[in-house]
Formats: C-alpha cells, structure tokens, sequence
C-alpha cells in the first residue's frame, strides 16, 4: 500500500529534501509541496492526503495554526511535525492536537524513516479495524507506533514481573523475526530489496523495512539507493 504524503514547507531546498526523504521508502509517494498553512488547507480540502509533513515557522500562517485548522475542519490526515522550535511549549501544544512524531532541526534521515514508520505501523493496525474489536496488542500498536512486546503484555504489573518483561531489544524489535531476517541474509549475499525480502518471509513490508533500519543502524547491514529501476529509486540491503 502506498500513502500520500504533503510537505508543507516555505524553504524550496528543505522541501525538497523531506519530500526525497519520504519517497525514498517505498511506501510512501508524494501528494506535493505547498509552501504554507493557507495554501496548504486550501490543497487538503480538495485532495485525500494519508499523512502531512509541517513545519512550523511560515509566513501567512504557521505550522500549529496550520495543525489546529486541520483538526477544526476534520481534515482525516496524520500529521508529522518538523522544526527548529524545540521549546516545551511548542511540543507540548502540538502533542496535543495530535502528531505522529516531532522532528527538530536538523535530523538525520534514519530518524525521519522512523518517523514515517511510526505513522505507517499505526495505520497498518488500523487497517481492517474499522468497525471492528481491537485486542490489547492492536491498541498498543496504534497508540505507540511499534508492536507490543508479548513478555510487556503478560507482564503482572509487580517490580519483578515488570523486570522479566523488559526487552532486550528496541521496542518493536523481537529475536525470532530479526534472527529470520539475518539468516535470509546470510544465505542471500547479494543486494536485496526490502519488499522482496518481505514477500520471502511472509511479512509485511513495514515490519520488514523497521527491522532493515534497525540493523543499518547496529551496522549487521550496509544500505545503498538503486536508481536504475526505470521508476522510483529504491533501497537495497545486504550483509555488512
């Protein structure tokens, strides 16, 4: 599935770069640019956008006036924030009002995916939920943006119980898949696309792409981008 994604920007050079930064997950495409608040309302009034990306400092409106019109107009879009404000009251008026994530100025792209992850696992949960009943690990996943760890789930509640069920991994991260994961590596030496590994394993594409980041970022996998596809550049994997 592939989520359209708004960047509401007023710097050209940033805009661009947070628009290459989220069509580099191949989940995502781009739904354009608009270079602030007004425009940006404007455009979501006529066009279905699953996520924006929002800066916060804009000219004509900013980036949390922008944020309060989308939810007064019922506007059905996830929002992530991007800024160079990382004053509390900032965070804590758009936190508020509903974001995916908050990213402060100057980021990383491994920390941008992750946010784009975040957004992607709560809508994933939600996904042929609607209407229906949500068991407990559902509701985690919505409202964390990861998987519930099943030992946190069983915990008891108690010092003891709370200390066996701490991970030993991130959160999201659970041993048997990332072992499945490294073995597929281990057999398969070549660059390799994260969709087919997915479609190897018989997992999703998100779950996959969350464990690719996570072992970029311990170094057990080197990435590179592959621009010959005759379409959208795509990201390749293999063994560090």
């Amino acid at each position: 599935m592939s989520y359209k994604v708004l960047i509401i920007e007023d710097d050209p050079m940033v805009a661009m770069i947070n628009e290459q930064y989220a069509t580099k997950n191949p989940n995502f495409v781009s739904a354009g640019i608009c270079r602030n608040g007004k425009d940006a309302l404007e455009f979501l009034s006529k066009n279905k956008v699953d996520l924006v990306v929002l800066d916060v400092y804009m000219p004509y409106m900013d980036g949390v006036e922008t944020l309060k019109k989308i939810r007064e107009q019922n506007i059905q879009t996830e929002v992530i924030m991007v800024t160079a404000a990382n004053d509390t009251a900032t965070l804590e008026k758009t936190m508020n009002l509903g974001v995916v994530d908050y990213l402060v100025k100057p980021f990383a792209m491994e920390r941008f995916q992750v946010a784009l992850e975040k957004f992607a696992a709560k809508a994933e949960a939600l996904s042929g939920k609607k209407g229906g009943s949500l068991d407990q690990n559902s509701i985690d996943t919505i409202l964390s943006g990861t998987a519930a760890s099943p030992k946190r789930a069983a915990a008891s509640g108690s010092a003891a119980d709370e200390s066996l069920a701490r991970p030993a991994y991130p959160k999201g991260i659970q041993k048997p898949t990332l072992e499945n994961i490294k073995a597929w590596f281990d057999k398969n030496p070549n660059w390799q696309r994260g969709d087919i590994v997915a479609q190897k394993l018989g997992l999703s594409v998100v779950t996959v792409r969350h464990y690719l980041n996570y072992l970029v970022q311990i170094r057990a996998l080197t990435e590179t981008i592959d621009y010959e596809t005759g379409g959208r550049p795509s990201m390749l994997y293999k063994k560090a």
